[in-house]
């Protein structure tokens, strides 16, 4: 028996999306975008994706905090073309005391081409090390949501 759901794409419509052009430059041999460009293209959707939940980059320093990259991972299922319209979609998947989560992930034409997710330690920028995500920002950041379990 076939399962009509099993063709249904998820709903993604309160998932935020940043859309993105691969560059020629970004073309690797194979014709497909080199895999260090996505992250690259992740951090750019960050900086949107903190903007559009009212708290900019530069807002961070104004409070006395920045963020480091402390983990990421990234799982490929299609590579991205030249002249591919792509985006990459963002969820906060995960807050904790003074690490942020967030689940990505590349979308072309209705196709998720691949998935990851990326771990930032929240930390004061005195240089006293690790420091606890301010209440507004975590606030922002909510609602939590796997995208990766979403996209499964």
């Amino acid at each position: 028996m076939i399962d009509p759901a099993a063709d249904q794409k998820p709903d993604l419509s309160d998932v935020y999306a940043h859309p993105i052009t691969p560059r020629f430059f970004e073309i690797d041999s194979q014709g497909v975008m080199f895999n260090m460009w996505y992250l690259a293209h992740v951090d750019d959707a960050m900086t949107g994706f903190f903007a559009a939940r009212g708290i900019p980059y530069s807002s961070w320093a104004e409070a006395g905090v920045d963020v480091h990259v402390v983990h990421t991972e990234l799982d490929w299922t299609a590579g991205l073309r030249f002249q591919d319209v792509p985006e990459v979609l963002i969820t906060t998947s995960r807050l904790g005391r003074t690490s942020l989560t967030f689940d990505f992930a590349f979308r072309r034409d209705g196709e998720i081409t691949c998935t990851g997710s990326i771990v930032y330690v929240t930390v004061s920028i005195d240089g006293s090390g690790p420091t606890t995500i301010p209440p507004a920002f975590a606030d922002a950041l909510i609602p939590l949501v796997s995208l990766r379990d979403r996209l499964r």
